[in-house]
């Protein structure tokens, strides 16, 4: 009997020993394999072509990474895409649509892991060289879009043409205007017409990506624009992951790849300068 049950303490001994050693294995594989592990990243338009430069890029190579880059043109299909796990980490989006997304999404929250640029909101003018010669009764053109109709007003008022409410917020409009001293008209467009109603209206609000397709450079030809400050924080582009993916070592690194040198170099030669790099704590933007 004691013989039986030393055969079988025996047995337990080396069934305990072998789970032992292959689930070390398996750890170590599973970790391996997680650093290794390819990144899809998400993204369209500009974004898109510059992350497939960055796919190939000396620097991600030197950092160990492996990407793979996905286009998906529509934001809440890519960001749907991200937080279902099919995208690993998108590129495209500004931090106050992150906050949209999430608001209108309780089971598919997103997380920001950094900051990337800000591409500024411009003013621009055919018949004024400065805000400040923008006459009585002119008529301003702005983007008949919520998101950009509030940015707009908000650049507005950051140049001194209008005084908005103080709970001014990220849906507002015209009628949230509580000071309008040179009577301004606006009016709505499409704001991917921008370029082309210039000639048209007084002055008109183009975002940057517009004004690049319209053979113009915010920080040349506008007449006033967004700068990097506590007003425009919110429209500061980041990427982001699946809010239980926030923590990723190896999806954090996308961050300080974005921001090497090398990399700026390419991005502010393609753009002309106008994806203005913001390398900035994620408290900046709360």
């Amino acid at each position: 009997m004691k013989n039986h049950k030393g055969i079988i303490y025996t047995l337990l001994t080396i069934v305990v020993i072998i789970g032992i050693v292959f689930g070390l294995h398996a750890l170590t594989g599973s970790s391996a394999n997680s650093k290794n592990a390819t990144i899809t990243v998400g993204s369209q338009g500009s974004d898109y072509d510059i992350w497939n430069h960055i796919a190939k890029s000396p620097q991600a190579k030197k950092l160990g990474l492996k990407i793979k880059v996905k286009q998906i043109t529509d934001g809440v299909q890519l960001n749907n895409a991200t937080a279902q796990g099919s995208v690993n980490v998108n590129a495209f989006q500004s931090y106050s649509y992150l906050e949209a997304y999430n608001k209108e999404h309780k089971t598919a929250q997103l997380a920001a892991l950094g900051t990337t640029y800000l591409e500024p909101l411009g003013i621009y003018s055919d018949k004024y060289k400065k805000v400040t010669q923008i006459p009585s009764h002119a008529t301003i053109a702005i983007a008949n879009n919520p998101a950009n109709t509030a940015r707009g007003l908000l650049l507005l008022q950051s140049a001194g043409l209008i005084k908005l409410k103080k709970n001014f917020g990220t849906l507002g409009n015209t009628n949230d205007i509580v000071s309008n001293p040179k009577h301004l008209k606006f009016k709505q467009i499409d704001d991917t017409t921008g370029p082309r109603v210039l000639h048209n209206v007084d002055a008109v609000l183009i975002s940057n990506t517009v004004a690049l397709e319209g053979h113009l450079n915010v920080l040349k030809d506008s007449i006033f624009h967004e700068k990097i400050d506590t007003d425009t924080r919110s429209n500061i582009n980041v990427l982001a992951t699946a809010k239980k993916n926030k923590s990723n070592a190896s999806y954090k690194k996308l961050v300080k790849l974005y921001h090497e040198p090398a990399i700026q170099k390419y991005i502010k030669d393609q753009y002309a300068g106008t994806k203005v790099e913001v390398q900035k704590p994620l408290s900046y933007l709360k």
